[in-house]
């Protein structure tokens, strides 16, 4: 046994049962040898998009893996493992290495030097003595505290060397690590959550990776305090229940905006709260609690009158055992007032929005689009997650979600094409379940080639593409590059092209065909293969916003 065959072990023993990559890396053939199915992608982005897209879905228990080669292998993965990194995704990256006697050799691309600012660390496997330790190390940081990448790299002529016998049998997987704040911070935290006129519960996506879900609806139900969710932690808490407010991205649903500009009180939890150009902010004059299991994100871009450090689901268990202590074992009776406020917001939200939801023009609204997809997909037996740009803006505030991890949420750092390989991943993940990304037409063009890969390796997935033919929104930007050169008019039959790499493929041009083609893209998806609707849409620049309400009055 060598120490690739000794790695192919270790990831066994993880619980690794499948590998995204790009040849050639000797590790491919060792992991199949072990019956760890390896799944080659078109490019490495791709591949490292459904690791990440896998770990969103399994909670990093166990995480996605990747496998590169060496050189261009390295380079080419770059974005991948820097998307994972600013999403906060568990991954553990194995490149090949250019060698002991040229890794620190300009210009052979060293991974642990150039991937130091993206990952949680950078492991370089450079005696054969240290293969399990090495691995074990990488599956340990990628999912304790704040979860992200980890990379490992691997020297061909250390690897090739053979380990010592029973090396395999030695080795000792990983264990998650849960911590929870004091019991007097907790009591602290509650007390002033009890004490607000107005508090706001803001929950981010270690909810989820925490299996916190049903801690955070006692909590707000015993409390009565509305729930918030981040675009990446949306299905957290379901969309309908009747504190739900929805989820944030820089679009959201009205009651959103109105209730966080109104809060005095707010408790951020399973978010690291960083600032971005696709995220709500946080209006300033607020009592900030947060929560989080990495110590590194409190006051880090907001000042926090009390920070809570530990898992989401044990710090919530905490603060539900503290809240009943003052509130009794039912808590609070329903606060009729607020679920009554939240429901007429509701409804005067989607009022505003109706006709574009209902819209009947033609080319068809996106808007509408999302409507049908609402209507179409059982929610508790669904996965659906979006691509960058306006379909991210568009579908965020309307979609329900209704069960944990029933939708992917993610626009942190923000790459055209995630959408179709992050959905590969997270059907690998849920084989029973409708998985559908929903995408425009330029995400298409950056890793539409994938479909081909869900199709060789069977997984019946569905990809909507709006088709807009152009741009969406870049024309108010740059109107002398659009109008006059015509920058970003793409145009193409992205259908007829899904169709000659084996998927079954729609065309839709009036709001009557959605529906059909949503039904024929299940039954496509339950018999085993891929699914792909094209839908020629207008441009829509109208989103959900309404910033005035985060303003004091």
């Amino acid at each position: 046994m060598d120490g690739y065959d000794l790695i192919a072990h270790c990831l066994k023993a993880e619980g690794v049962k499948w590998m995204p990559c790009f040849p050639a890396n000797s590790l491919i053939e060792a992991a199949a040898r072990v019956g760890i199915r390896p799944l080659v992608f078109r490019q490495e982005r791709g591949g490292i998009n459904a690791a990440d897209g896998y770990s969103r879905q399994t909670r990093g228990a166990p995480p996605g893996v990747f496998a590169s080669q060496s050189g261009p292998g390295v380079e080419n993965s770059f974005g991948g493992i820097a998307q994972a990194w600013g999403e906060g995704v568990p991954m553990v990256f194995l490149p090949g290495g250019a060698g002991l006697g040229g890794y620190d050799v300009s210009p052979n691309f060293s991974a642990t030097k150039n991937y130091a600012s993206v990952t949680k660390l950078a492991l370089s496997i450079d005696r054969i003595d240290r293969t399990t330790t090495q691995i074990r190390r990488a599956f340990h940081a990628a999912r304790q505290g704040r979860p992200g990448p980890v990379v490992v790299e691997m020297h061909g002529d250390v690897l090739g060397q053979q380990v010592p016998e029973g090396a395999a049998e030695r080795y000792q997987p990983s264990t998650m690590m849960r911590s929870v704040p004091s019991r007097g911070d907790v009591k602290d935290a509650v007390k002033a959550l009890l004490d607000a006129q107005r508090p706001v519960i803001w929950a981010g996506q270690g909810i989820l990776y925490a299996d916190a879900c049903e801690e955070l609806k006692a909590f707000a139900e015993l409390t009565q305090i509305p729930v918030i969710t981040t675009m990446q932690g949306k299905s957290a808490f379901p969309d309908d229940h009747p504190l739900a407010l929805g989820s944030a991205n820089r679009t959201a649903p009205k009651a959103v905006f109105k209730w966080l500009g109104m809060a005095d009180t707010v408790l951020a939890i399973g978010s690291g709260l960083t600032r971005t150009g696709f995220g709500l902010p946080i209006p300033e004059g607020k009592f900030l609690i947060h929560s989080t299991v990495s110590v590194e994100d409190i006051n880090k871009d907001y000042a926090a009158d009390l920070g809570l450090v530990g898992d989401a689901k044990l710090t919530l268990e905490t603060m539900i055992d503290e809240a009943q202590a003052v509130l009794g074992e039912d808590g609070r009776a329903e606060d009729g007032h607020t679920v009554e406020s939240i429901a007429a917001t509701k409804a005067e939200w989607l009022g505003e929005w109706a006709p574009l939801l209902n819209s009947d023009e033609a080319p068809i609204n996106p808007y509408r689009v999302i409507r049908e997809i609402n209507r179409c997909v059982d929610h508790a037996d669904t996965v659906v997650t979006h691509d960058a740009g306006n379909p991210r803006d568009q579908i965020m505030p309307f979609y329900h979600a209704s069960q944990p991890r029933g939708y992917i949420g993610w626009g942190k750092t923000t790459h055209l094409g995630y959408g179709i390989p992050l959905v590969i991943g997270a059907k690998m993940a849920n084989p029973e379940k409708f998985c559908m990304n929903f995408m425009g037409d330029l995400a298409f063009g950056h890793t539409g080639m994938e479909i081909e890969t869900a199709v060789r390796a069977e997984i019946p997935i569905t990809t909507v593409v709006i088709n807009n033919l152009t741009m969406g929104g870049y024309d108010e930007k740059m109107p002398v590059a659009m109008g006059k050169y015509g920058v970003g008019n793409q145009s193409g039959d992205y259908a007829g092209v899904a169709q000659a790499l084996g998927a079954k493929a729609v065309h839709v041009t009036d709001v009557a065909g959605i529906a059909p083609a949503l039904e024929d893209a299940k039954r496509a998806n339950a018999e085993g293969q891929v699914a792909m609707i094209e839908i020629r849409t207008r441009q829509e620049t109208r989103f959900s916003t309404y910033p005035d309400l985060l303003r004091p009055a």
